[in-house]
């Protein structure tokens, strides 16, 4: 049933349409602090379904396709974005495993013992040895079990999210003294593990050097985080990185039609945000939509993907 219904939203050719997941972590197993982020033995079962039902290909390759209305039926790409370790450690043994491609989009300033910013408020929540979070300017949080650490991580997050980006690491500085807490140094990768991840033939893009909300930044600095995040890794793999993700990819919020410009002017081949929807022949190809059922259940997981791929699109975002 699942099959046949991609199948009509999304047929061979020119009225092919492009369905791009996207994914950020694959844990090793269950976080009961966030019950519902993706863990290994549920990825692994997701990835027998796409692979089931799709024709899955390298994004590049399917970037190429779709430009020449060439795309196979019910055809897709796989996607992650900010370079986590677990990307390498779980995620990839899985799509080696299931025989699926994917490309992984690296904010290169975090490697090498960083961490992203909502990282460093989460692992400040999980490890406080606290009964209440008190902070001085961003509330006061009960900390009486593991869902209520999980909510006041997610609040931390949507109060300090659209902050500069230097006051952003303050606040969460700020957070992580008042809950007692240290910092993590081996959440994302370490260049010699992008290195690994690019041998075993999976493709990198490129995603800022340390990803800021573009809209929120000069654009001067705008353009200098897309350049030498690019730059960054091609030294790292020695090898040309063609695609570029936007951090946090909402068109008109997270980045704007001259970042689009940017992006094109520096000679990349694409570029994806996170609007949902599917691209077709005609698109930007430098605003890709992705999209990702959040559902667990085979069939709820299917028939969100094909109301996903059912919803028309603009040629344009911003």
């Amino acid at each position: 049933m699942i099959r046949p219904a991609l199948g009509m939203f999304s047929p061979r050719g020119a009225k092919g349409r492009l369905s791009i997941f996207i994914w950020h972590r694959v844990l090793p197993a269950h976080d009961p602090m966030f019950p519902g982020e993706l863990h290994a033995a549920r990825f692994e079962a997701t990835l027998a379904w796409i692979g089931r039902w799709f024709n899955v290909l390298a994004l590049d390759e399917a970037v190429r396709l779709m430009a020449r209305g060439e795309l196979p039926a019910r055809a897709a790409a796989i996607t992650f974005d900010d370079g986590y370790a677990d990307n390498l450690t779980v995620a990839a043994p899985l799509l080696q495993k299931a025989g699926l491609p994917a490309t992984f989009f690296i904010a290169s300033g975090y490697l090498d013992g960083g961490r992203m910013w909502n990282d460093g408020l989460i692992e400040a929540v999980r490890r406080s040895p606290l009964d209440v979070l008190d902070t001085s300017q961003w509330g006061r949080f009960p900390l009486p079990d593991w869902a209520a650490r999980g909510a006041a991580a997610q609040g931390l997050i949507d109060k300090i999210k659209y902050l500069e980006p230097a006051e952003r690491e303050l606040a969460v500085t700020e957070v992580a003294r008042a809950a007692r807490s240290t910092q993590p140094t081996d959440l994302m990768m370490s260049s010699a593990q992008v290195r690994e991840l690019a041998q075993r033939g999976f493709a990198i893009g490129a995603h800022t050097v340390t990803h800021p909300i573009l809209a929120r930044i000069g654009s001067e600095k705008a353009r200098t985080e897309i350049a030498e995040g690019r730059a960054a890794l091609e030294r790292m793999i020695g090898a040309r990185v063609p695609l570029f993700a936007y951090p946090n990819g909402k068109p008109g919020r997270d980045y704007l039609p001259e970042h689009v410009d940017m992006v094109r002017a520096l000679g990349f081949d694409a570029a994806v945000s996170t609007a949902w929807g599917a691209s077709a022949q005609g698109d930007d190809v430098f605003q890709l939509r992705r999209f990702t059922p959040w559902d667990e259940g085979r069939f709820r997981f299917g028939v969100r993907l094909a109301k996903n791929l059912a919803q028309p699109g603009p040629e344009a975002l911003v």
